[in-house]
């Protein structure tokens, strides 16, 4: 981002406290390296996508692991 011209500040911020995962650092780089020439408000919208994006899977994970419990316990009281 530095090399894009970006501030460093907004570089340190992206980087270093909202893209901290591999796959929110990946997605936002596959977005970097496809633009020439991104404005400061197309990548923090990118980032809020990815971080959005990065959200709804855990809470789609969060549940699948509930349901998963839920069955197990059912099927014990079906079987006690």
């Amino acid at each position: 981002m530095l090399g894009k011209g970006f501030p460093e500040e907004l570089c340190n911020e992206i980087a270093y406290k909202h893209m901290i995962t591999d796959y929110t650092a990946t997605r936002m780089l596959g977005y970097l390296y496809r633009l020439e020439e991104p404005s400061v408000e197309m990548v923090v919208d990118e980032m809020i996508a990815i971080l959005e994006d990065r959200e709804q899977f855990r809470k789609k994970q969060e549940a699948e692991k509930a349901n998963v419990a839920i069955t197990q316990f059912y099927n014990r009281e079906e079987d006690g």
